[in-house]
């Protein structure tokens, strides 16, 4: 009987030991349903690269503690079905414990069913208000200021940076009629009156709009100091700006992180002189931002052609800087890296510094940093026209 006992125990005590040992070598799973092709794709591709090459460039740095990230990803072509039906066959394939969204409608679509049964964290390209609200999306996370805290850090730098001296600023909203475009604006009118910036007319037009002549007539006649863009990416926002330039208007053109690509300078040309916005990430040429040498010097290392990355893959490999820092988290913790464990780590993450990159982050009221730098266009690059502005 003594021996039979003994032998039990031992038998017990070598399957724990292999069992740890199998905890050990298991990699930390990360999914994504990335748009890398259809009408997103013109972002999505470097987001899913910047993801990708920030996960990688954390396994060269020893992962946590030895412990790899593996990056499990598909394709959606920016379908909401095809990304809900991806979610799902991953999880259930593959369990892992964070994953990246392609959308706002993925996001919405799948925040029930994260919350009651599937539990993992989940970051996106989205900078929805709504995902962002921890007692409705506990689970979820924004890779930077929502859509609302960037119209509020502009009226902020905007009540900041009067035209004139003594005279209360004055701000136009053009945004499309669109779930993105209108998302902000509640919050921004609100904002603008307590900072004490007068918005003086709000124009809304259909997304990729042509016939624009409206909204410059109303333009010319308020006459604003600022004009902020929400909702779009590149249409019409250069017929907007070349049309108050021939109508001699001095007004400040400004828009939001997806309104602040290279690509569109390169729309704007002449015109984009002066154009100015909100972004949460440095650029690339910023070459004194520490984690930029950093993503400079992966890139010659793993992608020897390439000579630029646009903000699009900067959101890319933050949302991977994030996953990194909540796996770290639990695991200084003594606690297994499971979705329930990385979700309670979101609003420990406090004064995060990020060497410059995204400013240092906390994760305060809300799943989201609160933080953004305005930027302005000179000689067809953004260079910063602030520090970063906190509103958490």
């Amino acid at each position: 009987m003594r021996s039979r006992k003994l032998y039990s125990m031992i038998l017990f005590l070598c399957l724990t030991l292999v069992a740890g040992l199998a905890g050990a070598g298991e990699t930390i799973k990360i999914s994504a349903q990335q748009p890398i092709t259809g009408r997103f794709a013109f972002a999505g591709k470097h987001i899913h690269q910047g993801l990708a090459d920030s996960l990688a460039y954390a396994n060269e740095q020893g992962g946590i503690d030895g412990q790899m990230f593996e990056y499990l990803y598909e394709d959606t072509g920016y379908e909401l079905n095809r990304a809900v039906a991806s979610f799902k066959k991953t999880m259930a394939k593959d369990s892992p414990v964070m994953n990246y969204g392609e959308s706002t409608g993925e996001g919405k679509a799948l925040a029930p069913e994260i919350n009651d049964n599937y539990k993992i964290v989940y970051g996106s390209t989205s900078f929805s208000q709504e995902l962002a609200d921890r007692a409705k999306n506990p689970y979820m996370f924004v890779s930077g200021p929502t859509y609302a805290q960037q119209f509020g850090i502009l009226l902020k730098y905007i009540s900041e940076n009067p035209k004139e001296k003594g005279k209360k600023p004055t701000v136009a909203f053009f945004y499309s009629d669109t779930e993105f475009g209108r998302d902000p604006i509640p919050y921004a009118r609100e904002m603008a009156q307590k900072l004490g910036v007068e918005v003086v007319t709000e124009e809304v037009t259909k997304v990729g709009a042509v016939d624009i002549s409206s909204q410059l007539l109303d333009l010319k006649r308020h006459n604003p100091d600022y004009c902020i863009f929400q909702g779009y990416v590149v249409p019409p926002i250069p017929a907007v700006i070349q049309g108050a330039h021939d109508f001699g208007l001095k007004t400040t053109f400004m828009g939001t992180f997806w309104a602040m690509s290279k690509m569109l300078l390169g729309k704007l040309g002449a015109d984009g002189e002066g154009y100015m916005g909100v972004n949460p990430y440095a650029y690339w040429q910023q070459t004194d931002v520490p984690m930029i040498q950093a993503i400079q010097d992966f890139g010659k290392k793993h992608h020897p052609d390439v000579t630029y990355r646009p903000n699009s893959y900067m959101q890319g490999w933050f949302t991977g800087m994030v996953f990194v820092k909540l796996a770290k988290m639990c695991k200084e913790k003594g606690l297994p890296i499971t979705g329930p464990n990385l979700k309670d780590m979101i609003p420990l993450v406090k004064d995060w510094d990020t060497g410059n990159f995204a400013g240092k982050i906390s994760f305060k009221e809300s799943n989201a940093t609160g933080v953004g730098k305005v930027f302005v266009a000179k000689g067809g690059e953004f260079v910063p026209a602030s520090d970063w502005i906190y509103l958490q």
